[in-house]
């Protein structure tokens, strides 16, 4: 039996690096370039760096399955609820053929990938948007197939991890749309009230409905450098208020500063961090 475990292991682990070598994959054979700092550098290099610019520590946005890639064990990634499929409920004028478009482009079936797996050998259940479907807007399939995660993780009593990265609802669902920010939340609410661990990782950018739902209710709120955390867009909020906002507002060194963050983590170190938050609360929750 341990040696077929082992065989499954090794499938599982081709599988996910497969996939996460597509979405880590620069295309061009040119240098990229930093749109922060605007140096070049070798697209080789960046990839190796976990898509951060070896110059000024610029996080690149990454999809899903690389994500994962970067902070299960090899061989541990189990995904959860990847047949549940995207819907038109509205049948909102070219909305399908987008999604068509949009499941082509990334190998993905909505814009959330759901798993189990380990990190640190203590198994836990992951959640994460990924920003190249639809901005990681949170339509019905997205609310419900985290909400199923978490009810998988409250029922299994595992800690949940989600990384988030979304433009908030999505507009072409309507208030189906609207309608996951409280279905999250509540399962979230069930989550809790078991005493399980939930960390909410922002990363770039987080905003609208997900940042006012289940990515603000972490028992730990964890943040990539730079990252983008808010309601409503800086320039709408300086549009409305008429005034000035002060540098850096919104980003998740300012958010850390004022308390709505608890750490802002490079992603070099993404997994480490997780490793010692759950090894520590199974050491705490031992009686």
């Amino acid at each position: 039996m341990s040696g077929m475990n082992g065989v499954f292991a090794k499938r599982r682990a081709r599988l996910l690096a497969m996939k996460a070598i597509r979405d880590n994959h620069i295309p061009g054979d040119k240098a990229i370039t930093c749109p922060k700092c605007g140096q070049d550098s070798d697209r080789k290099s960046v990839a190796q760096n976990l898509s951060v610019c070896p110059k000024c520590g610029y996080h690149f946005p990454i999809g899903a399955y690389y994500r994962l890639s970067t902070i299960l064990d090899p061989g541990s990634f189990r995904e959860l609820f990847e047949k549940l499929p995207a819907a038109d409920p509205l049948s909102f004028p070219g909305y399908r053929a987008k999604v068509e478009a949009a499941q082509r482009k990334t190998g993905l079936t909505e814009a959330v990938v759901t798993a189990t797996g380990t990190i640190g050998g203590r198994k836990c259940v992951v959640g994460v948007l990924d920003s190249r479907f639809f901005m990681g807007s949170m339509s019905a399939a997205v609310g419900e197939k985290i909400t199923l995660a978490i009810e998988y993780a409250t029922k299994n009593r595992l800690p949940l991890i989600l990384f988030a990265a979304s433009g908030g609802a999505r507009m072409q669902e309507g208030i189906l749309s609207l309608m996951q920010m409280t279905k999250t939340s509540a399962a979230l609410a069930r989550f809790s009230e078991k005493g399980l661990l939930y960390i909410s990782v922002f990363t770039d950018p987080t905003t609208g409905g997900v940042t006012a739902s289940f990515a603000s209710l972490g028992d730990i709120i964890l943040a990539e450098p730079g990252a983008l955390i808010g309601f409503a867009g800086p320039r709408v909020i300086q549009q409305t208020i008429g005034q000035t906002l002060p540098e850096g507002f919104q980003r998740a060194e300012f958010q850390e500063e004022h308390g709505f963050v608890d750490a802002v983590v490079p992603r070099l170190q993404m997994r480490d961090t997780l490793s010692q938050l759950l090894r520590l609360h199974e050491k705490g929750g031992r009686t």
